[in-house]
């Protein structure tokens, strides 16, 4: 009896154990329900594969990982500026604008029914004003004083034909006013572009190339004012506008090195011209003009320089003479160029500075256009300031 019911107890134990484990068995997921034959068999056309909800759903909150290229900057358009010839014919009417009081002034006088005494004193203060200096009015005053003698009459033309003829002389119709460009058998022509800052030096600069450029000239240019980061952009958007490679150096830079390397790009491009801009602080600084001469020296190690040029201010009469004294000195000046000629009724300052220097008035800036740069001709200069008077 005992064993039996040890027997019934083992095996309800033994069953409780087989039935528990089957209960707490894992159940297998159910397949998912096959999709039609058409998908399975690679689907006609216009079928598409269902992607999951969630894989879609994450696809969607993963961020677009592909980063467009930045498109690179257009390069500047290459201007194409108009040549040098004719450019004071049609820059004439600003000249005369400005000379009004100068030319309206002396023919008035010079007109009036009697020429005494204090007319012709005022005929001389007029030149004066104009900055044609002392000594250059009193010449005039005695050489039309003679003329009118002589001739008697004085009509308004013959009043005008003597002052021209008179204005003439002073300026000087058999200098040589070219700038030399051309380049010879040592390699570009090189021009040194100087003068005090504020004077539109750099601005001065960056005009000549579009004159030469103009006239199918090459050109390199040289930013060897390294004392103002300022220059060396200003020069850079200058020849980027006609495709003029500009040589630029850190500032505070060597600039005779900076010259130097502008020559030598110059000859391995070829070039037909290298202008230089040099430093422009105040002329009184005597560390600058040894270092305008320090220039000049290094360029001359590879070549020639073959023009000088003085940028002076037309308004500022005997303190630009005396800024240009001082650099003559240093650096033997070739050519004058005066900038904001058509904003002064002192034309006469091109008879004065002539004649301080012994040096040609070769370029004139008149207004503040990217091509107001011309080539000076005295008679289209006197032309314009006797017309302003009629």
């Amino acid at each position: 009896m005992d064993y039996t019911i040890f027997a019934v107890i083992i095996f309800v134990v033994a069953l409780l154990v087989v039935g528990g484990a089957f209960l707490i068995r894992p159940r297998r997921p159910e397949a998912p329900p096959e999709p039609p034959a058409e998908e399975r068999e690679g689907g006609t056309a216009g079928t598409t594969t269902v992607e999951p909800e969630e894989e879609t759903a994450e696809r969607e909150r993963a961020p677009d990982t592909a980063v467009a290229e930045p498109e690179a900057p257009a390069a500047p358009e290459v201007e194409t500026p108009p040549p040098s010839a004719g450019r004071l014919v049609r820059l004439r009417a600003r000249l005369a604008r400005s000379q009004n009081v100068f030319g309206q002034g002396l023919l008035s006088l010079l007109a009036a029914d009697r020429l005494d005494e204090s007319t012709w004193e005022e005929i001389e203060d007029t030149l004066i004003t104009a900055d044609v200096g002392v000594t250059s009015a009193s010449q005039i005053v005695e050489n039309l004083r003679t003329k009118v003698k002589v001739l008697g009459s004085r009509t308004p033309a013959e009043v005008r034909d003597l002052l021209r003829s008179e204005l003439l002389a002073q300026i000087g119709t058999d200098q040589d006013r070219t700038v030399r460009t051309e380049p010879h058998a040592g390699g570009p022509a090189v021009i040194m572009v100087v003068g005090v800052n504020g004077t539109g030096k750099t601005t001065t600069t960056g005009k000549l190339a579009r004159v030469l450029v103009g006239d199918g000239r090459s050109v390199v240019l040289g930013a060897a004012d390294t004392f103002r980061a300022a220059a060396a952009d200003q020069l850079e958007t200058w020849g980027s506008r006609v495709g003029a490679p500009v040589v630029r150096k850190e500032e505070g830079a060597d600039p005779a090195s900076v010259a130097f390397e502008a020559v030598a790009r110059g000859m391995d491009d070829h070039a037909d011209t290298v202008i230089v801009d040099t430093a422009g602080r105040l002329h009184t600084k005597t560390g600058l003009m040894d270092e305008l001469g320090k220039v000049k020296r290094v360029i001359e190690k590879k070549t020639s320089v073959d023009d000088v040029l003085l940028v002076l201010d037309a308004t500022t009469g005997q303190n630009g003479l005396r800024q240009a004294r001082v650099f003559a000195e240093v650096v033997n000046i070739s050519g004058i160029v005066l900038t904001k000629l058509d904003g002064t009724a002192k034309g006469g300052i091109v008879v004065q500075v002539q004649r301080e220097l012994g040096v040609p008035v070769k370029l004139v800036g008149l207004g503040e256009g990217p091509d107001d740069l011309a080539p000076f001709d005295p008679e289209e200069f006197v032309d314009a300031i006797l017309d302003a008077g009629e």
